[in-house]
């Protein structure tokens, strides 16, 4: 692993015992002594450290920001105030995705996080549309670390160690800046865990180890601790959010995935008049039309959004994973996009606190023919034995702060 890039914590998480694993070119921790399942319960129950410095980090200026970035995000960013971000993706002309990504807005400040797989080609991407724009992109990844804080006690935690400015305000998608024990910050309420309450921390790349201790020390106490990148997967799995590679993109076999494939998606295209022409736009207005009639259960089968990621709970004992096929009354469907076994506390008398009970369940997404029904009895074939499984609405509920609720069927 001597080629792969380090983020500023990888001689801690060395140090620390963690399982390294290359990827996206990285050197990350895939999980600590205690192990993915027991990282994933930490995070449901109290909260969890990630270091997720490996993401890329774009800053973008100049007079024709907004305009350029209209024009080669699908969100709309004219909609985007001081201090709030927005889930957004690059799409290509075909109404596939580049990327998705998160535009963050810090006051009059325009960054945008990609993921580290695709930083690379994301950042040729935008430097080769932007030469027909008067901005200018500078890469922040090295010079700027970024952390995730998520979990029922994230909150409590960087109150502890506030010192100046404030948290972001209550909301989804709301930003401020601070301090934390001593070190300036920017703070986002975002996260990739589904977690009712979670934060990102963006922190100068020199202050990164001593802000990262910090916080490993103080959330000790309140049950917190740094979570590898296993655990970071089958809680964004068991959140139903998507995943490059897997639900956008392309598939196993080469085919462009439609971004509207991805339900989570709708909330990141926009079509109003005002945002004008962008990359994507006619094919995401075809596909866009497509899963409106999905979604009021008047699906056909048609070529322009032929599949719809699907949350699938396998009932059957066994584990479906990427590329497994799905049987709807013998026919084939679709695949697994995305399959995993997740631990789960399980909630007991008045639901408002997890008991100390947990349990295992298997899961998945899978891009499914549009026409199959919602909640429909399927199969999936895994290494050549058939599991029974069902389409379910979704995996758990991140309603009902401060705990994600797993919603289980059996």
């Amino acid at each position: 692993m001597t080629d792969l890039k380090h983020t500023p914590l990888a001689g801690w998480h060395k140090e620390n015992k963690a399982k390294m694993t290359p990827f996206a070119g990285w050197e990350m921790p895939l999980h600590y002594q205690s192990g993915i399942l027991q990282e994933h319960l930490t995070v449901r129950r109290y909260g969890g450290l990630f270091d997720i410095s490996h993401m890329g980090r774009f800053r973008i200026a100049g007079p024709d920001t907004v305009r350029f970035l209209q024009y080669v995000l699908t969100s709309d960013v004219s909609k985007l105030g001081p201090w709030r971000a927005q889930y957004t993706i690059l799409a290509k002309e075909d109404g596939s995705a580049i990327d998705d990504a998160y535009l963050f807005r810090f006051g009059d400040e325009y960054w945008l996080v990609v993921n580290a797989a695709n930083s690379a080609v994301d950042w040729q991407h935008l430097s080769e549309v932007a030469q027909g724009f008067s901005v200018q992109l500078e890469d922040l990844t090295a010079e700027v670390a970024m952390f995730a804080v998520q979990g029922p006690e994230s909150e409590t935690l960087l109150r502890q160690l506030l010192q100046d400015g404030a948290l972001p305000d209550e909301g989804r998608n709301t930003l401020s800046s601070g301090t934390l024990a001593g070190v300036p910050v920017k703070l986002s309420r975002t996260g990739y865990t589904g977690e009712p309450i979670g934060f990102e921390v963006f922190v100068p790349a020199k202050a990164a180890l001593a802000l990262w201790e910090s916080l490993v020390h103080a959330g000790a106490s309140l049950g917190l601790a740094p979570i590898g990148l296993g655990a970071r997967d089958t809680l964004r799995l068991e959140a139903g959010l998507t995943l490059f590679g897997h639900e956008l993109g392309t598939t196993p076999q080469g085919q462009p995935i439609p971004i509207l494939a991805a339900p989570s998606a709708i909330v990141a295209v926009s079509l109003a008049e005002e945002k004008g022409d962008f990359l994507g736009r006619k094919s995401l207005a075809a596909q866009v039309k497509c899963y409106r009639q999905w979604r009021e259960g008047h699906a056909q089968k048609n070529p322009i959004l032929p599949q719809i990621v699907r949350p699938v709970a396998i009932l059957d004992a066994g584990v479906a994973r990427q590329g497994d096929n799905v049987f709807w009354k013998g026919t084939p469907v679709g695949q697994v996009t995305s399959g995993t076994m997740v631990p789960y506390w399980v909630f007991e008398g008045d639901d408002s606190h997890p008991g100390d009970q947990v349990m295992r369940r298997a899961i998945a997404l899978a891009l499914i023919n549009i026409d199959v029904p919602k909640e429909a009895e399927i199969d999936v074939v895994v290494r050549g034995r058939s599991l029974k499984a069902r389409i379910v609405p979704r995996h758990g509920w991140s309603n009902r702060p401060p705990y994600f609720r797993p919603i289980v069927v059996r």
